[in-house]
């Protein structure tokens, strides 16, 4: 058991997900609640650690973390971390992916479930973002429309206290320092941004500003 505080206890939310993936993907091997079930501590626990970071009324009350399966950026972190958690477990191949694929129908989120996100995380309206396969590290931001991908087969590697806000990009070979932040509808494509970086532009023109402020979503 967790101390989060939710919409529906352990029984009602596996039976929630039970009905919405067997309805989506109404096939010949159907998600029994047991299995859901199985992985809904382990989900929960680090669920609720990640909410525990995040200063909003919303995701922590100031006692407790606080999760509804009706708010969609918390429900699309939890189907994440749900997908996530089964692939940790060495559930079926076709549970992770069902779970994966139903997130990114709800939500419109590519996270799959062999990618390893941080601890700390935060979708806020994460619609078209894709999150690729790089070297993540906590306190993540990322809003709509962001992608992290590879450039000639090499992935990012990202700092602490990084916010990608809409329509942002980061590809290829490069380190990302902590506490920095993209702009809106930037590029950053196979260059090293150094710690409390700025980056406004794309790679034909850029500029870089310094801001030590560290964003104040997070409860440090």
């Amino acid at each position: 058991m967790t101390s989060i505080r939710r919409s529906l206890s352990d029984e009602a939310l596996a039976s929630y997900v039970c009905a919405q993936l067997n309805s989506n993907f109404p096939d010949n091997e159907p998600v029994m609640e047991d299995v859901i079930r199985q992985i809904l501590p382990e989900t929960l626990k680090r669920l609720e650690f990640c909410f525990s970071k995040i200063n909003n009324k919303y995701f922590f009350d100031g006692t407790s973390s606080v999760f509804s399966h009706l708010h969609g950026d918390q429900y699309a972190m939890f189907l994440y971390l749900l997908s996530n958690t089964a692939h940790r477990q060495g559930a079926s191949i076709n549970l992770s992916s069902k779970i994966f694929l139903l997130n990114k129908m709800l939500h419109g989120i590519d996270a799959f479930y062999e990618v390893t996100l941080p601890d700390i995380f935060l979708f806020v309206h994460p619609l078209g973002t894709v999150l690729g396969r790089a070297k993540y590290s906590d306190y993540l931001v990322v809003y709509q429309r962001c992608g992290i991908g590879s450039n000639h087969d090499v992935y990012p590697t990202l700092g602490e206290f990084l916010t990608l806000h809409p329509g942002t990009a980061i590809l290829g070979n490069c380190t990302i320092a902590s506490n920095c932040t993209i702009a809106t509808e930037s590029l950053v494509l196979e260059k090293d941004l150094a710690e409390n970086s700025l980056y406004i532009g794309n790679p034909k023109s850029h500029f870089i500003k310094t801001n030590t402020n560290i964003n104040p979503i997070w409860r440090i």
